[in-house]
């Protein structure tokens, strides 16, 4: 059994603690459909469409999931759009379109925002990195960007003063185990548990804190194996001792692999499905992470995580990658943005609220105002 006990104790460090905002960027090949059906959040859909609530989510960066539905909404655009074309030949689009990507731009952009720390995906669920890695992916060579946007944001964020953190999906990675999610069951069955991931993620870990050395390293979804887990935090908080992880790291391998049986899924689901209609989607489930620094939110409040540090976190729509097919409806306003940064803040919490680029890297005015106008509020 893992052993967290060397970071018994451990205070999360001053310049975390204090309310603040924070800036998300989900960007990457899901840029070039830019597409997810809209209407409804995932929260809202958790309690009404349980069962396929992945697959008819608003989640633009899940495109690749929901075409192994052929019944999707996203399928069905597909079909229209782009015929059969695989997802993987978004990549040359996306690579090509982001030529024109400027960390300046971002940076400043964040800046005047007045956020105090700006968090990067580095690899999402399709596995594509954005920083030129040397972790070969033993089922896709070479699946990485040949330019390292990574390196030239956090040079950029920097530069102006803000803290630079990292986002790695470490509990899902679609070109080792690609494998449709409908639900919370089949998400963590297809979670990655052998060998070749472990230690494929491990080491891409490593590298993006021996090269980047980020402020904030937030893991997705889970671990495919919790045993890894302390050496690789006390190498973390040995090249950046002041640094902070959050709470996404549950690394149960046999319930993983459990859940890919139907019957288990199944009553895994009908528990979660009883407590979402007991107490709703966001109250805490009673059981806390062997080791963090933080607590996350996704797409609600941390009201309930008294006496611990807390994040909130959601797109300025309803989607954390960018989703062509929203409207101006779906995004939040620069009042409506402000009252919950306030809120959050009320409550200790961090607000780390997400922006979805284009696949050219700009970034959309009904994005760009909400973000300009808290900042004026900040700076006032």
């Amino acid at each position: 059994m893992a052993d967290f006990s060397q970071f018994a104790g451990r205070a999360c460090p001053e310049w975390y603690m204090k309310p603040q905002l924070g800036v998300f960027i989900h960007w990457g090949m899901f840029a070039v459909p830019a597409w997810a059906p809209r209407g409804k959040s995932l929260t809202e859909l958790f309690e009404t469409d349980y069962d396929d609530a992945f697959v008819q989510g608003p989640y633009a960066e899940w495109y690749d999931n929901a075409l192994r539905d052929p019944t999707s909404p996203t399928s069905e655009h597909h079909r229209q759009t782009w015929g059969g074309a695989p997802y993987a030949d978004f990549r040359e689009p996306f690579e090509t379109a982001a030529e024109a990507f400027d960390a300046d731009a971002w940076a400043d952009l964040f800046l005047a925002a007045g956020a105090k720390y700006v968090v990067f995906v580095t690899k999402h669920h399709d596995g594509f990195c954005l920083w030129p890695t040397e972790v070969e992916n033993p089922h896709r060579p070479g699946w990485h960007s040949k330019r390292d946007f990574i390196g030239e944001l956090a040079e950029a964020v920097r530069a102006r003063g803000m803290r630079f953190g990292l986002y790695y999906s470490g509990g899902l990675d679609w070109t080792f185990h690609p494998r449709l999610i409908r639900n919370m069951g089949e998400m963590f069955a297809a979670v990655p548990t052998g060998d070749d991931y472990r230690a494929y993620a491990a080491a891409q870990v490593r590298e993006l804190i021996d090269r980047y050395r980020p402020s904030v390293l937030w893991n997705d979804i889970a671990w495919p194996n919790a045993d890894d887990l302390p050496a690789l935090f006390a190498d973390y908080y040995a090249a950046v001792p002041d640094g902070v992880i959050n709470d996404r790291w549950m690394g149960i391998a046999p319930l993983f692999e459990s859940l890919r049986d139907p019957a288990a899924c199944e009553a895994f689901n009908a528990r979660i499905k009883s407590r979402i209609a007991k107490v709703g989607v966001h109250a805490d489930g009673g059981s806390k992470p062997p080791h963090a620094d933080f607590r996350t939110v996704e797409y609600g409040s941390g009201d309930h995580l008294i006496g611990q540090k807390w994040e909130s976190t959601r797109g300025l729509g309803m989607a954390f990658g960018y989703n062509a097919n929203e409207v101006t409806d779906d995004y939040m306003t620069g009042e409506q943005l402000i009252a919950l940064y306030r809120e959050v803040a009320a409550g200790g919490g961090n607000l780390l609220v997400n922006v979805g680029p284009r696949a050219d890297g700009s970034i959309p005015d009904v994005q760009r105002a909400p973000l300009l106008a808290i900042g004026k509020a900040l700076a006032a």
